[in-house]
């Protein structure tokens, strides 16, 4: 890294597992600055205000002060459009795109309610997964194929399938712990 260059912020992994008469977003607690872990017990997954739209959850992977401007822009979009997670989320993608501010924000946004899940990326991208898993930031990937591996086995519901993909992810990307915070809605 050269005299000019910002420390890069690594990290995070977000999973969304929708499965019987649940639907969890949880994320691991990692925050690093380069080869160092900065914080170990990060909460990147929250409630979102929703107006009278009933419960929505999302988690974030990226710089912590563009995600929760993020949230908040969400928030926003949710109170003008109430129950309508799709459309409030395409809203805020539209501003997300061709705002000027917004543009420069660096994260990614997995957010869920009762009916649907969703993927907010800044290229403004809104995306519905077909099978209901979602897995975003270093270790997305990682945790998102351990949920695939995991998601049909009937003994298994939607927080076990969640927590056990994270520990996964942790023991692959060096960039993901093991302490999870898990938000819920019951379907």
């Amino acid at each position: 890294m050269n005299e000019n260059q910002q420390p890069v912020w690594h990290g995070t992994t977000i999973l969304c597992v929708r499965k019987g008469n649940r639907v969890v977003v949880a994320g691991d607690g990692q925050v690093s600055m380069g080869a160092t872990i900065v914080k170990a017990n990060a909460r990147k997954v929250r409630r979102l205000k929703s107006g009278t739209g009933g419960d929505v959850i999302g988690g974030f992977a990226g710089a912590t002060a563009d995600a929760f401007a993020l949230f908040e822009r969400l928030e926003g979009k949710l109170e003008k459009h109430p129950g309508q997670l799709m459309r409030a989320c395409v809203e805020m993608a539209k501003d997300w795109r061709t705002d000027r501010y917004l543009r420069r924000l660096e994260a990614m946004m997995a957010v869920a309610d009762k009916t649907t899940s969703l993927i907010l990326s800044g290229t403004g991208d809104v995306l519905e997964p077909e099978d209901g898993l979602i897995g975003i930031g270093s270790g997305g990937p990682f945790a998102l194929s351990a949920a695939r591996a995991l998601i049909d086995i009937p003994e298994m519901d939607a927080e076990a399938i969640a927590r056990k993909s994270l520990g996964i992810a942790a023991g692959i990307c060096v960039y993901t712990n093991t302490n999870v915070t898990l938000e819920a809605i019951e379907l």
